[in-house]
């Protein structure tokens, strides 16, 4: 299902057929290092992603991680969406491209597509983003976003240390 459209991006509901894009995408070195790795090697272990994860979020909460895709040609170039993470009390934005689609702009026309879909349609007051420290490429889309630095947390007690930035009400 079509969540939303921009200029130049379609962002959809994960589906089935998205599997093998999700291997890829989620065994992308830089997603590893900055994101983490998710232990999707296979399509089942995709499918069991999507099902656990992504499926979940939009039965649960009307949202969560979708496949962005270009509007020319349909062609998968990351993910964005809106998750609810433990350890956080409000809904992060997240977003990953492959990386021969980062540097044009894609980035931020996803996430800013999401945000104010979160804000307008979704009825969220206040958005919130983590990130490695030194993934200073999102930290930049995060502040062309808007976003600001509130400080650092950590999600777990012995999990990393992150960069949460902070959109909306009280932010």
């Amino acid at each position: 299902m079509k969540i939303l459209a921009t200029a130049r991006l379609s962002l959809r509901e994960m589906e089935e057929r998205d599997a093998e894009f999700l291997v890829q995408l989620l065994n992308e070195p830089s997603f590893i290092a900055n994101i983490g790795d998710r232990g999707v090697r296979t399509h089942a272990d995709a499918l069991a992603y999507m099902v656990k994860g992504p499926l979940a979020s939009y039965a649960r909460n009307g949202y969560g991680l979708f496949i962005v895709e270009r509007l020319e040609d349909g062609v998968p170039i990351g993910m964005c969406g809106l998750v609810r993470r433990d350890g956080l009390e409000d809904t992060d934005i997240g977003f990953a491209l492959r990386p021969e689609f980062w540097s044009q702009g894609f980035a931020i026309e996803a996430a800013t597509g999401v945000r104010d879909w979160a804000l307008g349609k979704v009825g969220l007051t206040r958005l919130v983003a983590i990130v490695m420290p030194g993934n200073l490429p999102s930290i930049k889309v995060l502040e062309r976003l808007a976003f600001r630095f509130e400080g650092l947390i950590r999600l777990t007690e012995d999990g990393d240390e992150l960069k949460l930035y902070a959109y909306g009400a009280d932010a």
